[in-house]
């Protein structure tokens, strides 16, 4: 009975004023903020420098390609995605071996090209395609294993060991392109 009758005292409690006094006033950035806009015109807040979130992103100008201005893998990407499509609806066939075959070896160019200049690491990438054509001619000599995680004891150490040397040609790659900057 005591703690009802502590509750109810404490959520009377008001504070009083004055009514015949006016509220003072007190100043409010917002009202500030706003008087200042309405006196002068707005300038737009500058931007501030954005850093990339990978410190090991792009650095320079995207590496030239070896057929000159022709975008030759472009093309062979799109060729292949072509072949790829038709090879999909037509349910497998040549179509879709030579859609896969020629889009990986556009996207193995690029990505080659951009990893050993240095300019961006696609070391992943890189690293898995010879992974994966040895797990398929695996397949293909001594055929499925009974269990298919036999297949990773011969992926997994090909994968790791072309992994940590790609690594290694971005690094100096990249060592090189920021001790020689791109001439502009």
């Amino acid at each position: 009975m005591l703690t009802a009758t502590v509750a109810t005292q404490k959520s009377k409690r008001k504070k009083r004023r004055n009514p015949e006094t006016a509220p003072r006033a007190v100043p409010s950035q917002r009202r500030e903020q706003s008087s200042t806009r309405q006196s002068a015109p707005a300038e737009p807040a500058p931007s501030p420098q954005r850093r990339p979130r990978n410190p090991v992103g792009t650095y320079g100008e995207r590496p030239e390609g070896p057929f000159g201005g022709l975008p030759i893998s472009e093309i062979a990407i799109f060729a292949g995605a072509v072949g790829l499509i038709v090879g999909i609806i037509q349910h497998g066939g040549p179509a879709l071996i030579a859609g896969i075959v020629v889009c990986t070896l556009g996207v193995l160019e690029i990505t080659g090209r951009e990893h050993f200049s240095g300019y961006r690491s696609h070391t992943i990438l890189l690293a898995a395609a010879p992974a994966v054509a040895a797990e398929v001619a695996f397949v293909a000599i001594f055929g499925e294993p009974s269990p298919r995680l036999l297949l990773l004891a011969v992926i997994v150490p090909i994968y790791a060991v072309l992994f940590w040397l790609l690594r290694i040609a971005f690094m100096r790659a990249r060592q090189a392109r920021l001790a020689r900057p791109p001439a502009p």
